[in-house]
C-alpha cells in the first residue's frame, strides 16, 4: 500500500511539472530536409524539443535519403526561402537562429537579406557540404559565397574537417592543422569557429574552439559505431539552443558536445547504413538554463 501511495504521488508530481513545462527560447531553423529523420531540419526540431525551446523552420531543400544514401535533391526557390523566414520572423521573432544547407549562391544571398531585415543577433552556420554518404549538398559558387559573404555575419560557424579544408583550402591531419584551418576561417571575419574533430583517425574526438582571445580543445570519448548520422546538424542546433537561453558561446559549445556525446552513446541502432543518434538522451541530462 505504501509502494502504491508513493508511486501515485510520483505520478501526479510528474504530471504537474509536465504541465508547466514551456519552452525556454524559440530558434529558426533554415535547413534541408532529411526523410529518413537523422539529419537536416528534421534532427533539429528534434534537438531544439528535447532540449526545451520551440523550434521553427525554413526549408531550403527536399532530400530522398536513408541510412545508405541520398537519392535525390529537389532544391526549394529561393524566394520561397525568404518568405519562410521573412513570414515566421513577423509573428514569433526568434531568439536565435541555425543556419544549415543552403545550395546556392541565390539561396545564401536571400538568406543573407533576411538577415539583415529580422537584427537577430545570435547566429550559428553549420557550413553543410556533403551527406554523410558522400553526396556533395552545395554547388562551388555557393561555396565562395559563404566564405565571403555569410560567415563573417554570423556568431559561430562549425564546419567538420573536411567542410573545414574545402573552405580553407588546407589540408587538415591533426591537432595543429585544425587550429591553423580554424584561425584562416577568421581571418575571413569569422567571430567564433568550432571545428569537430570526428573525421580524424584518433583515441578521443577533439572539438577545437578559436576566436581572436583563446583556443579550446574539447575531448570526447569516440564510441565504435558507424551511426553518427546527423550529427552536424544536431552539434549545431543543441549550441544554438543553449546560446539562446542566455549561455555564453564557449559554453554552449562544450554543453552541445555533451548532448551529443551522449546521442551518439545511445543510438537507437536504426537502418542497414550510417543510422542516426539518439536526440531523446536530453531527457537524461541534468542541465539548468540560467
Amino acid at each position: 500500500m505504501k509502494i502504491r501511495n508513493f508511486l501515485t504521488s510520483a505520478s501526479i508530481l510528474l504530471q504537474k511539472k509536465l504541465n508547466n513545462l514551456k519552452p525556454k527560447s524559440k530558434i529558426l531553423i533554415i535547413a534541408g530536409s532529411d526523410s529518413s529523420g537523422g539529419a537536416g531540419i528534421q534532427a533539429d526540431i528534434k534537438t531544439v524539443t528535447a532540449l526545451g525551446s520551440y523550434a521553427m523552420t525554413a526549408i531550403t531543400a527536399v532530400t530522398s535519403q536513408n541510412s545508405t544514401g541520398v537519392k535525390s535533391i529537389v532544391p526549394i526557390a529561393p524566394k520561397e526561402i525568404l518568405n519562410q523566414i521573412m513570414f515566421t520572423s513577423k509573428d514569433i521573432k526568434p531568439d536565435a537562429i541555425k543556419i544549415g544547407m543552403l545550395h546556392s549562391t541565390e539561396v545564401i544571398n536571400f538568406v543573407i537579406k533576411s538577415l539583415d531585415s529580422i537584427k537577430i543577433k545570435k547566429i550559428v552556420l553549420d557550413p553543410v557540404m556533403v551527406a554523410k554518404g558522400g553526396t556533395k549538398l552545395i554547388d562551388d559558387k555557393a561555396i565562395k559565397s559563404l566564405k565571403l559573404k555569410l560567415i563573417k555575419r554570423v556568431t559561430l560557424v562549425t564546419p567538420n574537417i573536411p567542410e573545414a579544408e574545402i573552405l580553407t583550402k588546407t589540408k587538415i591531419r591533426n591537432k595543429k592543422d585544425m587550429i591553423f584551418a580554424a584561425i584562416k576561417l577568421l581571418e575571413f571575419g569569422a567571430k567564433n569557429v568550432l571545428i569537430k574533430g570526428g573525421h580524424l583517425d584518433s583515441k578521443f574526438v577533439q572539438d577545437i574552439f578559436v576566436n581572436k582571445s583563446e583556443i579550446k580543445v574539447f575531448n570526447s570519448r569516440r564510441y565504435k559505431t558507424k551511426n553518427t548520422h546527423g550529427t552536424g546538424c544536431t552539434l549545431s542546433s543543441a549550441i544554438t539552443t543553449f546560446l539562446s537561453c542566455g549561455k555564453p558561446i564557449k559554453k554552449s559549445c562544450e554543453l552541445g558536445i555533451k548532448y551529443v556525446s551522449f546521442a551518439i552513446k545511445t543510438n537507437p541502432k536504426y537502418g542497414k547504413g550510417h543510422g542516426p543518434i539518439n536526440h531523446l538522451n536530453a531527457m537524461n541530462i541534468s542541465r539548468k538554463f540560467r
